[in-house]
């Protein structure tokens, strides 16, 4: 989907381009140790608590279903350590539920099947910084739950929408929104209209778990795929975020225009998959051009023998999310091998995406070790300008 897009698109513009975590000591305050370093090669002293909700944006006559993943009380660590089916971000008796039911019944092993958070679980701390995450065209709001949840265990809140009419169920019955500058725009929308709505401290849509937890001076945004798009716009935009990550996509790019690198003045980062076979080699010289043209600070992670979906939960979950999942091609030769395992993979952008936050929003410096890491040695390569 991704990759015949992009790449019909740069091509006709350009002929040429430029084991999962571990235990970790109970806390019960997250503002206290804000700027205390932490472990981000690991999850940190909260467990993870979501919750689920429907937010209608009457000016556009549109609904958004939304997680939020957010530090948890010691009271649900039992509940997060068994955690539950992705399929219960959707209510049991929903068609979605069904849906995902059947397709995680049959899915790879690339699929991370079950969270590690719990459902409405009992806050703890009292503001957190909030990061706006947007899921890949045709995916779905939780599709980087690893992500998320190493994010809200170190005391950094995220939020999600699905974004509606570009969804995998979107996709499943041929209704998807096409990859484009409109839906761009709608993408942008969504996330500012969600960070808008939860930062209202009495707006009575937003779960009273949450209310009034997030805190308006530390926003931040994150994206994968189109989604890394969409957040280049947001964080471009909006003078609120203090900084923005994308996962395997440019943000700048003359098939979806409006982004420019010049014209965005917070720290960002990247994470370049270097067997993208989605956006091709095309889109990945844009993505290193991305990064050459950021205003400093910016950084850069390469991750060998990974692909589109490596970092993702849902990797393999429908053929189409498969660049990521088992056996691949090089793009380089076509070649046979295989993709870095999945589990791995996850860790790799839970790491570099979560310190990357706590340098930016929390005001760790010493998280700038753990982003630029050559970990594993031979697989990771970073680099900051």
């Amino acid at each position: 989907m991704f990759r015949r897009s992009l790449c019909a698109g740069l091509a006709a513009c350009f002929a040429v381009a430029c084991g999962e975590s571990a235990a970790a000591k109970p806390s019960s305050d997250v503002s206290a140790d804000a700027h205390v370093a932490e472990d981000w090669t690991a999850d940190g002293p909260h467990p993870v608590g979501h919750v689920d909700f429907v937010l209608h944006d009457a000016k556009r006559n549109r609904d958004l279903r939304v997680t939020a993943w957010y530090p948890a009380a010691e009271s649900a660590r039992a509940a997060a350590e068994k955690g539950s089916s992705l399929a219960d971000f959707y209510p049991v008796d929903s068609p979605e539920h069904a849906t995902l039911t059947a397709l995680l019944a049959t899915a790879p092993k690339c699929v991370r099947a079950t969270t590690h958070s719990a459902a409405n679980a009992e806050p703890a701390g009292t503001l957190w910084p909030l990061v706006a995450f947007s899921h890949c065209h045709t995916c779905l709001r939780f599709e980087n739950t690893t992500v998320n949840e190493r994010l809200a265990s170190h005391g950094i809140a995220v939020v999600a929408p699905d974004h509606t009419g570009n969804t995998l169920f979107d996709f499943l019955v041929g209704t998807s929104a096409t990859l484009g500058v409109g839906f761009l725009q709608t993408r942008e929308d969504d996330l500012r209209f969600v960070v808008d709505q939860v930062l209202d401290s009495n707006n009575s849509a937003i779960p009273q778990a949450i209310r009034g937890k997030f805190d308006p001076t530390r926003l931040a945004a994150l994206g994968h795929s189109f989604g890394g798009v969409a957040i280049g716009k947001v964080i471009q935009d909006d003078t609120r975020f203090k900084c923005g990550f994308a996962m395997a996509v440019p943000m700048a790019q003359p098939l979806l225009p409006g982004v420019s690198m010049a014209d965005i003045h917070v720290p960002v980062g990247f994470i370049l998959a270097k067997e993208d076979n989605s956006i091709l080699q095309i889109g990945n010289n844009f993505l290193l051009k991305n990064y050459a043209d950021a205003n400093p600070p910016a950084w850069l992670v390469q991750v060998a023998d990974t692909g589109h979906f490596s970092f993702a939960d849902i990797a393999g979950i429908v053929p189409s999310f498969n660049a990521g999942c088992g056996a691949g091609k090089r793009m380089a030769d076509q070649s046979a091998f295989e993709y870095l395992d999945n589990v791995t993979a996850r860790q790799i952008a839970a790491r570099v995406v979560g310190a990357f936050f706590a340098e930016n929003l929390l005001g760790q410096a010493s998280a700038n070790a753990a982003i630029i890491a050559a970990e594993p040695p031979g697989v990771v390569t970073a680099t900051q300008r």
